[in-house]
């Protein structure tokens, strides 16, 4: 048996949420298998249903984000259940928006639902990081977890979802990397997934705007004209 647990916060009023995106995920993976109607237990909504030949329960824990690892631990402790049985969907900021990796075990990255997971179930479990971008500014992260998906997100977001839903029986099979080619293949060309949002610092003493030029293309400057006549006197060229 294994467990999926996708994480968010209940109240209706983050429904739309960055931060409940892993809930998304969850209600995208019932729908599209014909789980169970969702049900409440362990401090959570359930659901179950089968992956192949894999039984299969859905937990949204309902004890906020915080708190998560109260629900999903209960609920594995009832099924005496290992960490190896689990496996958890929910928002990663230092990730491109679309992006999704799997990885086993490893640190929280600073996310307080795999904390509590962490402190409850254990570290060596799989997780789903759904990349949400990062706004670029550490003072604005919480208004940017805790804000809604902008409708554009939505051209990215949707296809995601919906190809989450339909290949997560790969990761019930264990084949982690199949996962994420199928996700990376849907959301390319529709905003998710880029590469270019997930940029290395610049080199030390080199700008960002120098290091976003390529080299085989140098910034092309004004041969005449009066552009050209003040770069000349800026520059001592003649």
């Amino acid at each position: 048996m294994l467990l999926i647990a996708g994480l968010g916060n209940p109240d209706p009023q983050y429904a739309g949420h960055r931060h409940n995106v892993g809930f998304m995920a969850a209600d995208a993976i019932s729908r599209r298998h014909s789980f169970s109607p969702w049900s409440k237990k362990f401090s959570a909504l359930v659901c179950e249903g089968r992956l192949g030949s894999e039984k299969v329960l859905l937990v949204k824990p309902q004890t906020f984000m915080n708190r998560s690892g109260q629900a999903v631990g209960e609920a594995m402790r009832f099924y005496k259940l290992s960490p190896a049985d689990l496996i958890v969907l929910y928002d990663e900021l230092d990730l491109a928006p679309g992006k999704v990796r799997v990885k086993r075990g490893g640190g929280s990255g600073g996310h307080n639902g795999i904390k509590s997971i962490d402190a409850h179930c254990g570290q060596d479990y799989r997780r789903v990081r759904i990349g949400i971008g990062h706004p670029g500014d550490k003072a604005r992260v919480t208004g940017h977890v805790l804000g809604d998906f902008a409708k554009a997100d939505h051209e990215w977001l949707d296809p995601l979802l919906d190809t989450l839903a339909d290949n997560i029986g790969l990761l019930a099979d264990g084949d982690d990397s199949g996962f994420m080619n199928r996700v990376s293949l849907a959301v390319k060309g529709r905003g998710g997934d880029v590469e270019a949002a997930e940029a290395k610092p610049a080199p030390k003493g080199q700008s960002h705007i120098r290091q976003a030029r390529t080299k085989n293309a140098p910034a092309k400057l004004p041969e005449s004209g009066p552009m050209a006549a003040m770069l000349k006197k800026l520059f001592g060229k003649e």
